[in-house]
Order: C-alpha cells, then structure tokens, then sequence
C-alpha cells in the first residue's frame, strides 16, 4: 500500500469516527432505539451475504432442474417448466454445460456466439454462409459439427448445429435435435424427453 493510499485510508477512518461520534452525540437520548436499529440492520446485512453465498444451494431447492429417468420405454429426461413459462435443459457441449431454451419453432440446435466460445468454437472464424428467419428478423448462421452432446447420459456425437451472429440471449433446443427422442410429453407442468 503507497503512502497516498494510507493517508488517504487514515483520513476515511477519520471521517468515519468524526460523523458516527457527532450522531451518537447528538442522539445520546434515544441510545436504546439507535442500538435496536444498528442490530437490525445488521442483521439484515448478514442476511443478505448469507443469501448471496448459498444461492447456489437455495437455487436448486427452490427451482428444480432436470433429472433423468429409467422408464420401461427407455432413457428419459423431465424438466419443469420455469416460472417465465419456457423449458430449459442444460446440455453437455464437449464437456461444457450450455443452457439451451426448449424451442419446437427452431429447426435446428442453435447456439449463441457466446455458448459456442464455451463450447470451444470460435465464432469469429466461422463462414456466416447461412439465413435464418426470427421474431427478430433474419439472421446470419454458420453451420458446426458437434463433437460431443450429453443430456444427462444420452449421448450423440457429430451432432450437426449452428451458430448464430445475431443477438440470443440463450441457445435454442430446436426439431433437428428433439426428433432423436421417440417421445416428447410435456403435461402437469412438465416436459419429459424419452429416447
């Protein structure tokens, strides 16, 4: 730490003791109501970094997730439908976890520029050769080989997909992929993916 930094940490501390002391001394009456109010308020910090740390934790318990099942007709995958309405399912890409957005209007497995950096495909190197047509307008589309997809054990390999240059807020789960399934079911808030 510099000089200037000590100073200037030294003159902070200072500042601080100087308007906490003239408070206190100038609400030296209400000391009962002033140490009830700093407790709640300190109380209500911890909470706050107590939620923020476990969140993870609170997450998974408040929104279920995904879960795969052994059904007599095969593998299979349910999801329940988010609060926004949508169905998510986190794919394996090549070893990374992408969230797609369950989508039976896309045709194809389509991942976001930012998905395919995560997924080790660089976006910028691809051949924007393809035209998809979305709510948004059209947009430019390259066509990639997907070495490796895994949804919770069901594997397929050299999996065919693009990448969008437009703006996604998430991949999209289109038909090229949900047609591997031999049944798709979505009923009590639920959508289960059998193969």
């Amino acid at each position: 730490m510099s000089a200037d930094d000590t100073a200037s940490l030294l003159y902070l501390g200072l500042l601080f003791l100087l308007v906490t002391g003239s408070y206190l001394i100038a609400s030296r009456g209400r000391m009962g109501q002033i140490l009830t109010q700093a407790a709640i308020w300190t109380l209500i910090f911890l909470g706050v970094i107590a939620a923020f740390g476990l969140w993870p934790e609170i997450r998974s318990a408040v929104i279920p997730t995904q879960a795969a099942l052994v059904t007599p007709s095969g593998q299979a995958v349910a999801v329940p439908r988010a609060m926004n309405g949508h169905y998510y399912l986190t794919l394996e890409i090549n070893d990374e976890p992408i969230v797609f957005t369950v989508d039976t209007g896309a045709t194809d497995l389509v991942l976001s520029r930012a998905d395919a950096r995560t997924a080790g495909i660089d976006p910028d190197d691809l051949a924007y050769l393809g035209v998809a047509g979305t709510a948004n307008g059209q947009v430019r589309t390259a066509r990639v080989t997907l070495d490796e997809v895994e949804l919770e054990g069901i594997v397929d390999r050299d999996l065919s997909a693009v990448v969008t240059d437009g703006e996604l807020d998430s991949s999209l789960l289109g038909m090229s992929y949900l047609h591997r399934f031999s049944r798709i079911e979505i009923a009590d808030g639920e959508l289960v993916l059998t193969r």
